[in-house]
C-alpha cells in the first residue's frame, strides 16, 4: 500500500522507494529503473513490473438477460459483453469498430436496479417558482413536440478511476471503472429549452433540477441540477431514442436528459420532474457526490469542493487490458474526445512516453462526437507499453498528471496500455 497522509498526498521519495521495491521483486535493475522512471514516470515502472492490470469485480461473470423482462440483477439488456462493476456495466472498447456504439454495447451507470416505465401513465411534470404556467406533459405530447438529433458521447464522470490507483498509488472512493464508462450515440428529442419556454421559464431562473422516478436511487429518485444556461442550451436535449430506436429501458425510457461535453450524472435516466427555481438549488449530487474533493480545490458554495460540470480531454486504446497480441504488423484504433471541441491530433507512443507518434484522425467530426483514431503498429515479440494522448481544437492536451480527488472524478492522464507480443 502507498505512504499516504491523513489529506491523501505521497511524498515523492516515498513514491519512489515504493516503486524501486516494485522493480527490484520484478528483477529490474537500477538503472533500468531509473531509466523507466526518467521517461515514463511512475506509469512505464508499472507497466514493466507487470501491475497495471484491472481488478477484476467480483460479480463480473455474466448471464445473458431477456430484453423484455429484467434479470434476476434488473437489467434489462444482455449483459454478457460487458464488465459488471458494482452495480453498473461497464463496456469493453474492443467491441466497438465504429464512430457510433451500438445499444448492446452501450455502458450503463445505475444507482439501483433499471425501472420499467408504462410510457402510457408516465408524464413530465414542469414546475417551480421560476415557470409561470406549471405544466405536465405526457409521452405521445413530448413526441408530438418538433425534434431535434445529434451525436453526443456519454461518459460517467468516474471513468478511468481506477487509474488514479494502479498509476498514481492513490485510491479513491466509488466504482472501480476502466475505460468503458462511456458510450458515442446518435439522441434525438426535443430541446429542454422548449419545453422550459412552454412553461414560462422567468428571466430570474438560475437553477433547473432534474429528477428521475428511479426512487430506490439516493433522494428517492437520482437527480442533479443544471445552471439555466446549460438547461437552455438548443443542444441539451430530453431524448427519446438512441441510434434511431426507442430509448432502451436500461438507458432511461420513456425519456431522458443528454446534456453535451457534461457528466453522465446530468444525464437523468427515467426522468419525471423539473424544477426550475430562481435561486441555486443544491442536493447530494452538487454538495458530498460529483464534487473534486482534495487540496487542490476549494469548496463551492455548499459543496464541498469543486461541482463537477463538463468532462475532460481523454483517449483510450480500444484492446483489452492486458492486451495481448501476434507478432507482426497491426491496425490499432481507438477513441479520444473532448468536451471544448472535436480532436485535431491523437500521439501514440509506444517506449511509455519517451517519444511520439501521430496517429490518424478523421478531419470532421459531429460536434459532440468522440473520434475513432487509428495507426499502424509493427509489432515484435516482447512486453510494451502503448500510451495516446489527445489534443482538441482549443489546443487542450491531455495533462502529464491529474491533481488528486477522493472521489476519482475526471481522471485523465495518458493511460500506459500493458500489450504482451508473442
Amino acid at each position: 500500500m502507498t505512504s499516504q497522509s491523513e489529506d491523501g498526498t505521497i511524498s515523492g521519495v516515498e513514491e519512489e522507494d515504493r516503486l524501486w521495491h516494485l522493480a527490484q521483486g520484478s528483477g529490474i535493475g537500477r538503472r533500468r529503473f531509473l531509466q523507466l522512471l526518467s521517461v515514463g514516470g511512475a506509469a512505464a515502472v508499472l507497466s514493466a513490473c507487470g501491475v497495471l492490470n484491472l481488478p477484476r469485480h467480483p460479480e463480473e461473470t455474466t448471464v445473458p438477460a431477456d430484453v423484455s423482462t429484467p434479470d434476476s440483477q434488473g437489467w434489462f439488456k444482455d449483459v454478457t459483453p460487458f464488465i459488471r462493476r458494482s452495480g453498473s456495466l461497464e463496456a469493453r472498447l474492443e467491441n466497438m469498430q465504429g464512430v457510433l456504439t451500438p445499444n448492446r454495447f452501450f455502458f450503463v451507470r445505475n444507482n439501483s436496479a433499471s425501472i420499467d416505465v408504462n410510457a402510457e401513465a408516465w408524464h413530465l411534470s414542469v414546475e417551480g417558482d421560476a415557470v409561470s404556467s406549471p405544466m405536465e406533459l405526457s409521452y405521445q405530447d413530448i413526441r408530438n413536440l418538433p425534434s431535434h438529433t445529434l451525436i453526443s458521447y456519454l461518459e460517467c464522470a468516474g471513468n478511468h478511476r481506477v487509474m488514479f490507483n494502479l498509476i498514481n498509488g492513490l485510491e479513491t472512493e466509488g466504482t472501480q471503472w476502466g475505460t468503458g464508462a462511456v458510450g458515442n450515440g446518435e439522441w434525438t428529442g426535443v430541446p429542454l429549452q422548449d419545453v422550459l419556454t412552454r412553461a414560462g421559464i422567468s428571466n430570474d431562473a438560475v437553477s433547473v433540477l432534474l429528477i428521475g422516478l428511479d426512487e430506490d436511487s439516493p433522494e428517492e429518485g437520482f437527480r442533479r441540477v443544471l445552471p439555466v444556461e446549460k438547461a437552455m442550451h438548443p443542444d441539451t436535449l430530453l431524448a427519446y431514442v438512441l441510434n434511431g430506436e426507442v430509448l432502451p429501458k436500461d438507458h432511461g425510457f420513456p425519456l431522458r436528459v443528454v446534456a453535451p461535453g457534461w457528466v453522465g450524472s446530468s444525464c437523468i435516466k427515467w426522468l419525471g420532474r423539473i424544477v426550475v427555481s430562481s435561486e441555486r438549488l443544491w442536493t447530494r449530487n452538487n454538495t458530498t457526490s460529483y464534487v473534486l474533493i482534495g487540496d487542490d480545490y476549494r469548496p463551492e458554495g455548499r459543496a464541498e469542493g469543486k461541482v463537477v460540470t463538463t468532462q475532460s480531454i481523454k483517449s483510450a486504446l480500444a484492446l483489452p487490458w492486458p492486451a495481448e497480441l501476434s507478432t507482426g504488423r497491426h491496425r490499432i484504433h481507438g477513441y479520444a474526445h473532448s468536451p471544448d471541441g472535436p480532436i485535431t491530433k491523437v500521439e501514440w507512443s509506444v517506449d511509455s512516453g519517451a517519444s511520439w507518434k501521430r496517429a490518424e484522425v478523421p478531419e470532421t467530426q459531429p460536434q459532440y462526437s468522440w473520434a475513432r483514431f487509428e495507426f499502424t503498429w509493427e509489432a515484435g515479440p516482447g512486453e510494451y507499453t502503448l500510451m495516446t494522448r489527445a489534443t482538441d481544437s482549443t489546443g487542450a492536451t491531455q495533462p502529464d498528471t491529474v491533481p488528486f480527488n477522493r472521489k476519482g472524478y475526471l481522471f485523465n492522464q495518458p493511460l500506459p496500455h500493458p500489450i504482451r507480443v508473442a
